[in-house]
């Protein structure tokens, strides 16, 4: 596992200090996984707006089963 420090003043230093059945490392572990998680969801619903907006719509009388025909036709 790796090591990292964060600095906190006196006061809530004092306050943790009252709290000693409490796992501090776990807590910021699990804030510091926790903030990943919610950017990753913001990164996915950026990645789909983004989308919806470039996507192309398609006609509004659209037949996909024209242009599949269409397509295997040209094969043989």
């Amino acid at each position: 596992m790796n090591l990292i420090s964060v600095r906190i003043d006196s006061k809530l230093k004092k306050m943790m200090e009252s709290y000693k059945h409490i796992n501090w490392s776990e807590i910021v572990r699990q804030a510091i996984a926790k903030k990943i998680q919610n950017e990753q969801k913001k990164n996915v619903a950026r990645a789909v707006l983004i989308n919806e907006k470039i996507r192309k719509k398609a006609p509004i009388h659209y037949d996909s089963t024209e242009i599949i025909r269409k397509f295997r036709d040209e094969r043989h």
